[in-house]
């Protein structure tokens, strides 16, 4: 099989993954299966009618035959806070385009740092090709644009009618314990998790909103320049009452056995939610921008569920690069093309305000 054209899905086996394949399958798009798994693998070859091919992403030389046989790589086995750099490591060696879709902040900041290994090999590296972070992505550069003295950007989503998946959860439980973060005049500053709260109008409905140490915090600040950054999340009161709570116990969440103990118990829940809850459920995105005098702009989008808006705005990503639609180093989603990219998404729009 040639290079040019075959997109490697690793980690296509799971919740996100399995949606991912679905829709390159759906665009008749020539795509390789990867990941550790024979069992899930040939599975879901038989399934699709893909070829597979079982790769520990600890297995440099094995992972770098992989990425040889194809022209890019959606990245999907997380945390990847521990499997990022081993697979951009790859990708660099094999000059294979990386994406992942990635939300975690550290992932960003560990990606930028590649970007003229990147330009050397020629390769383009966009980590969070999905709902982490492309909507945010594009609604902060639209913002800027509006506003391009803006100094201050706030950022808040929420979901209806979805759960998270299982590798979603597993993310979120290595980060309890760490509280929130934001940026603040060009660098990271650590808070508590429930330390900031604002009320959000998300078009649809209010809601309350709490920070939380979201991507855009890295990926907003290159996009748009903008110094000051915060991402929040629409929660119920309760849920603010027990982040606060938290706080007081933060150390016991970070011991290793904490973790382990709760990954066990996520691994007894369902993958993720169901395709009726996926195509009943919609994202709904705030954003706003401040300057020094004082003036501000806003605006909101809605789309499609967040892991249905994953599988979409990857392998649409994926289809742009494959076509020569790239610059290379590291890019976010926004950057390689433009602000406007959320639009192309089925029953997506936006409203300023």
């Amino acid at each position: 099989m040639g290079k040019t054209g075959v997109i490697i899905v690793y980690g296509s086996y799971g919740y996100t993954g399995k949606l991912i394949v679905e829709e390159c399958r759906a665009r008749g798009l020539n795509t390789i299966l990867a990941g550790r798994s024979k069992e899930k693998l040939h599975k879901q070859s038989r399934e699709t009618g893909f070829l597979y091919e079982v790769v520990e992403v600890t297995d440099s030389v094995a992972l770098n035959n992989l990425l040889c046989k194809g022209e890019l790589v959606i990245h999907c086995a997380g945390p990847f806070a521990f499997t990022a750099k081993l697979m951009i490591e790859a990708c660099l060696q094999s000059k294979t385009h990386y994406t992942d879709i990635t939300g975690e902040y550290q992932v960003f900041e560990l990606l930028a740092g590649y970007n003229e290994r990147a330009k050397h090999a020629g390769i383009t590296i966009l980590p969070g090709t999905g709902f982490d972070v492309v909507p945010s992505d594009c609604l902060a550069v639209h913002l800027r644009n509006r506003l391009p003295s803006a100094t201050q950007l706030q950022l808040a989503f929420a979901m209806s009618g979805s759960g998270l998946s299982r590798g979603t959860a597993r993310t979120s439980i290595e980060g309890l314990g760490r509280g929130s973060m934001i940026r603040h005049n060009g660098e990271l500053v650590s808070i508590a998790l429930g330390e900031k709260v604002i009320d959000v109008d998300f078009g649809s409905f209010k809601s309350k909103a709490m920070s939380i140490p979201w991507g855009d915090i890295s990926t907003a600040w290159r996009s748009t320049g903008i110094p000051s950054i915060e991402v929040y999340m629409g929660v119920s009161k309760k849920m603010v009452r027990a982040a606060k709570w938290s706080t007081w116990i933060g150390w016991l969440f970070r011991k290793r056995w904490v973790k382990d103990y709760l990954q066990r118990q996520i691994d007894k829940r369902p993958a993720g939610p169901t395709k009726e809850r996926i195509v009943n459920s919609r994202s709904f995105l705030w954003g706003k921008v401040r300057d020094e005098r004082g003036i501000e702009c806003s605006a909101t989008i809605e789309t499609i569920n967040g892991y249905a808006l994953t599988a979409k705005a990857s392998v649409l990503i994926a289809e742009k690069i494959l076509r020569g639609n790239y610059e290379t180093g590291y890019q976010t989603p926004a950057t390689m093309f433009g602000p406007d990219l959320i639009l192309e998404i089925e029953s997506t729009t936006r409203i300023d305000h």
